[in-house]
Parts: C-alpha cells; structure tokens; sequence
C-alpha cells in the first residue's frame, strides 16, 4: 500500500513537511485533523510523547504488527478475518483507504462510525498539536485509543511505510511480520533491497517471533542475521515448497500447504493471484505462531480466510455484461503481480487498461509489463490524488514506448466512459494507485465495506 498522506517515519534531514490535504479532499479526514502536516519526518520522538501523554492506549490489547513493501494489508485483514471467525474481538489498523478514510479503522470485520472518529479526535486534537503530530501520527494515534476504548481480545497492526520510523512502531507486538521487499518509496527507504530490507526489519522486537515470506535468499538471511541480533525467534515461509497444487480463477485461488498446527490444509480464498496465495501462506504462519490463547481452531482458519473481504487487489466484477479487474498495484512489483493474473485468467477481450499513477512512483518501469497484456490503455488523472503528487499523464504519453495504443484522458468521468465504450463485452482493468481504484469504485457505486455502529457494550 503506498500512505503517502504521512507515515510518523518521516522525510529526510533537512526535507520539511507539507501542510496540505492529506487525502485529496477526503471530507472525513481533513475534519478530524484540520491542517495536519502531511509530509513524513523522522522519529519516533513525538509519538512516544504523545502516547505517554494521553495513557498510553498502546498498551493493551496483544498486536500482531505486520511490514512489507506489497501484501501486508493482504496479511492483515486475512489475520483479522480469521481471528475474528475464531470468536475473536479483533481491531485492524491499515492504511491508506479506497473510499472512506474509516475503512483503516475496523472492529469485528467492518470499519467503525464517523461519529465515533470525529469524538475521539476531537478528545486528543489538543494534545495531537502540542505534540506536533504529522497527518498519519494522528491517525495511528487515534486507531491506538480507539482500540483502547474497545474490549478486544487482539489488534492487528499495518506498518505505514518502511518500519523502523513508522508511527506504528511504537507498539509492543507478539508477533511481527514482513511479506516481502521490493523497489518502493526509494526516496525515504533507499534504492538498494538491501536497504529497504534493513528498514523494514526495524520492527523486529528482541524476544518477539518473526516470519516472512520473502524469496530471495540473500535478504532472508540478512532478516535471520537481524533476528539473531535481537533475540527473535525466525521463521521464514517458502512458497516453493510450502505451497502446492495451485489455483488460480477469477473469484478465488485455491492451493495446499502442510502446518505444525493443523496438519493438511486446503485453502480457498477470494483473494485472486498467486501472490495472494503467498499472503494467505503467510497469515496461517502468523497464526501458527500465536500464543494458545489466540490459536484458532482448524475451521476457523478455513472459514476465516474463505470469508475475507479485501477490495481492489485483483477484485473481478461484472457489470452489465462487462468485466471489471480493479487492482491497487502502484509499484514495479505489484504492476508485475497483476500481469501474472492477467495471464492466468481467460479475461474477455478487448482489454482496457485505466491507468492513473501517482507522480513519484516509477511508472516507466510499472506500465509497459501491464501495457504488454491490453489492447488498448487510457492514461488519466484520478480525482482523489493529492495534488502535490500528480502524475503527468501528457508527459507519460510522450516519452514511454507501449506495444499498445495509448489515449489520454485527464477528466476521470469521461476517462471511466471511454474505457467502457472501448471494451464493449470485453474488460477494464483499472489500476495504478489506491486513488485510481477508490475513485473508479466510488463512480461504480460499489461499496467496499459497510460500517457498523458503536455501541455501549462494545465501548
């Protein structure tokens, strides 16, 4: 996911942070921290203070923290989803959103009211200025009281951007997690793996297990490495040897793994690609590793992930006749993942690709691999975007080689409308940003969660 409306992990020395929309002109979050700084600064400073401040409301309930640079909201809400069938009162904090800024606020599998947002907000805003929290501070913030306020049994935490200065560090977890590493946000994390492997692993506890699935070798022993240093318990998951007999159709993949807990297992989840597959892998080694008292039972991890809903990764809807693929990927390696769903699944043609990327990721390496699977891509400006991280479509149209035709069309209405005229009975695949799927979900009048009230026994 890509929260670039303010991870507490900050900018580089000397780089100031920005007082702008964080959420291109999200009505709900602008009201609940009006004029925060949205540019990211280094530390961890301001949020222990304000923590410590306000009691502490991150410690409580057990936190399973989970990193990566692709999946990690994949992993999360499959831990929650699961947790959750098992009886649990389960709390997931991910970021960012696709329609409503509640969706990064979830209480038993659906996001919590407005009202209960704006009310908490509103409690700690004077303590959230005087301790000069960024944008995403604030918001991490208000998920950690928000919880505090529930009575749940285990919270679910989505690391922000990199790890070792995300506002969400200052958890005390049980478990940590990191789903892969790949070329993103170069910019704060560095443009070496290595690097970025190195910053990611900053949520490694001493004594707290770890597991990953990431696949290159050499960056699996630097997280061994890292764990050994901290004292960490270490695991990794192979997915060449770990997963077997794969599926993958339109509305599920389908595949095998042996575990410790639960022995054999088939697992079938709505979350489309093989890569989805490594994610739900991942989560059953999560809560492989919980302690007994959270360990569900062997239908409930079945159950649990049959029953996850995550929208806009690699989401197939049919609409009048016509199919839709809508997918979140904003980086080389997510743009790669896609593709490799485009090719396993028999997508009705003429392809479509609705393409809408933010300025400052690396589009000329992301499209050309999506462009290679369409037969036709419209380039276009999702309306959501914050404004100081714009692409230039036009620009994009002049200097980047497809193999096939491009169009522009800034106005996203009109952008939406050509992509449906064009592909006839065929498909749109809508991609790019979290913004470009939010926004094409929002004019399709598709829902992604529906948010259930708070009430006093669950206060």
């Amino acid at each position: 996911m890509e929260p670039f409306d303010g991870p507490g992990s900050g900018t580089p020395a000397g780089v100031a942070p920005t007082k702008l929309d964080p959420q291109g002109g999200d009505p709900l979050a602008e009201r609940l921290f009006p004029h925060l700084a949205t540019g990211v600064q280094w530390g961890l400073e301001r949020m222990a203070s304000f923590l410590a401040a306000t009691g502490d409301p991150h410690v409580g309930p057990p936190i399973v923290h989970i990193g990566g640079t692709n999946g990690k909201g994949s992993v999360a809400s499959t831990l929650a989803s699961t947790l959750t069938r098992a009886g649990q009162r389960v709390g997931l904090y991910t970021s960012p959103h696709l329609c409503s800024f509640t969706e990064r606020f979830q209480v038993g599998g659906a996001p919590v009211e407005e009202g209960e947002l704006i009310e908490l907000a509103d409690a700690i805003q004077d303590r959230v200025v005087e301790h000069g929290l960024t944008f995403f501070e604030a918001a991490t913030a208000l998920a950690f009281h928000l919880f505090a306020r529930r009575d749940l049994d285990v919270v679910v935490l989505e690391v922000g951007l990199g790890g070792r200065l995300d506002a969400t560090t200052v958890a005390h977890p049980i478990l940590t997690a990191v789903t892969n590493v790949a070329l993103d946000h170069s910019e704060y994390l560095g443009d070496a793996l290595p690097d970025i492997a190195r910053e990611k692993a900053g949520i490694i506890k001493p004594d707290v297990p770890f597991i990953t699935a990431e696949g290159d070798a050499g960056l699996v022993e630097l997280f061994r490495g890292l764990c050994d240093q901290a004292g960490a318990p270490f695991r990794a998951l192979d997915p060449n040897a770990d997963l077997a007999e794969l599926e993958v159709m339109e509305d599920h993949t389908l595949f095998r793994m042996h575990t410790d807990a639960w022995g054999e297992l088939e697992l079938w989840t709505p979350l489309v690609g093989s890569h989805q597959a490594v994610n739900t892998a991942l989560a059953v080694r999560i809560l492989e590793g919980l302690p007994e008292s959270l360990l569900p039972d062997r239908d409930a991890v079945v159950e649990g992930i049959r029953e996850v809903r995550w929208p806009g990764r690699t989401q197939v809807e049919h609409i009048d006749g016509q199919t839709w693929l809508l997918d979140v990927a904003h980086n080389t390696a997510g743009a790669l993942a896609l593709a490799e769903v485009m090719e396993r699944l028999a997508l009705p043609r003429p392809i479509v690709m609705l393409t809408g990327v933010l300025g400052d990721k690396d589009w000329r390496s992301m499209l050309p691999p999506l462009f290679r699977r369409a037969d036709r891509a419209i380039l276009t400006q999702p309306p959501s975007a914050p404004e100081e991280r714009r692409w230039d479509p036009e620009r994009v149209m002049r200097v980047i080689g497809s193999p096939c035709p491009l169009e522009l069309e800034v106005d996203f209405v009109s952008a939406i409308e050509r992509a449906r005229i064009a592909a006839g009975q065929g498909t749109v695949v809508v991609t790019g940003s979290n913004h470009t799927v939010g926004d094409a979900l929002k004019f399709l009048d598709w829902i992604p969660f529906q948010t259930i009230p708070s009430t006093a026994s669950s206060q």
